[in-house]
């Protein structure tokens, strides 16, 4: 344990230590390189340019290297993989994208996707709204959302190994341990395999999803309450409106377009799901999603590095118009402002 913390703290001086060599030195070499005054005490408005010109790139040109090893480069490579053959040495066109469309595991983890695209972003926004109102005007409501937060600071993977606990199962004569299955003994209820009930268990994958990012979107939508003109609320209530019809006719509308930035950027979370499939189920029981599916092709028993670059172009498509939307949002709110 000792060492791994002394690695880190190794890795993160070194770090921020290259970061500040790299600025102070890049900088100082452009000086000496484009001085702004000569020896002869002369100002050179030239080197003043070209200081002026290459200094941006300076900051600029390490992040964009890094983007285009890390960003660029595997787009382009996956697209190229994408249509060839296992090997990727032979061109085989669209047939990848025939074979996934065709083939039943693909759908059904379409099919999963897609219902977790309609129940988690619309369940984690519902209930971070619901706790940012109900701990928005109490003493205590920052220590709340604090705890609701926490979540959100948990490995996915670390996250799923709580929740085995939560839906443990021990076989029959044996002592639940799992907190559900406790609680439905104790009811008088049979225990349960949960994750592996058909279709119910991704709901029961969903729940920890919804209880990691609930804490991100209470924190935003808060945050938009706070932003919400106190006048106009006293205006509703001195026209005679209840609370209900001031939260939905006067709140709502006004913080509208940051509950739909909360639900499409879980949106593109979701699309992108994998630890948590992988860590409870693995995939079996028909809970496969399209991230997994592609992991299974490309790196284990399919061993088809075509067919798994098929179905990650595939999820990058579904996830670009979403991500263009709120990039245009943006942009309109940053131009209205």
């Amino acid at each position: 344990m000792l060492e791994q913390l002394g690695s880190a703290l190794v890795t993160v001086v070194l770090g921020v230590g290259g970061c500040v060599a790299y600025f102070y030195g890049s900088n100082f070499l452009l000086d000496r390189l484009f001085p702004a005054e000569g020896r002869d005490g002369v100002y050179r408005p030239r080197n003043l340019k070209v200081q002026s010109w290459v200094r941006p790139w300076l900051f600029l040109g390490p992040a964009l290297l890094l983007l285009t090893i890390y960003l660029v480069y595997p787009i382009v490579e996956t697209l190229w993989l994408s249509v060839h053959d296992r090997t990727g040495d032979a061109f085989v066109g669209g047939a990848n994208y025939a074979w996934a469309f065709s083939d039943p595991q693909f759908r059904q983890s379409i099919f999963n996707n897609v219902l977790w695209l309609l129940v988690v972003p619309a369940a984690s926004t519902f209930f971070g709204l619901v706790i940012a109102v109900l701990t928005d005007r109490i003493w205590w409501g920052n220590i709340a959302k604090s705890l609701v937060f926490m979540p959100l600071a948990i490995s996915f993977v670390g996250a799923s190994v709580i929740w085995k606990f939560v839906y443990d199962y021990r076989g029959e004569g044996q002592e639940q341990i799992g907190l559900l299955n406790a609680i439905v003994t104790a009811l008088g209820g049979d225990p349960q395999v949960w994750i592996a009930l058909p279709f119910w268990n991704n709901f029961f994958l969903m729940v920890i999803l919804v209880w990691i990012q609930t804490g991100f979107a209470t924190v935003i939508l808060a945050a938009a309450l706070r932003g919400v003109p106190e006048d106009t609320i006293e205006a509703a209530v001195i026209d005679g409106a209840n609370p209900f019809q001031t939260f939905f006719y006067i709140v709502v509308p006004q913080i509208t377009g940051t509950i739909l930035v909360v639900w499409t950027t879980i949106t593109v979370l979701v699309l992108k799901v994998f630890d948590i499939v992988l860590t409870m189920t693995n995939g079996q029981w028909n809970t496969i999603v399209l991230a997994n599916l592609m992991f299974d092709w490309m790196f284990r028993g399919g061993g088809d590095f075509g067919r798994g670059a098929a179905i990650a172009v595939i999820i990058m498509v579904a996830v670009i118009p979403i991500m263009v939307w709120n990039i245009r949002r943006a942009q309109q709110e940053a131009g209205g402002h």
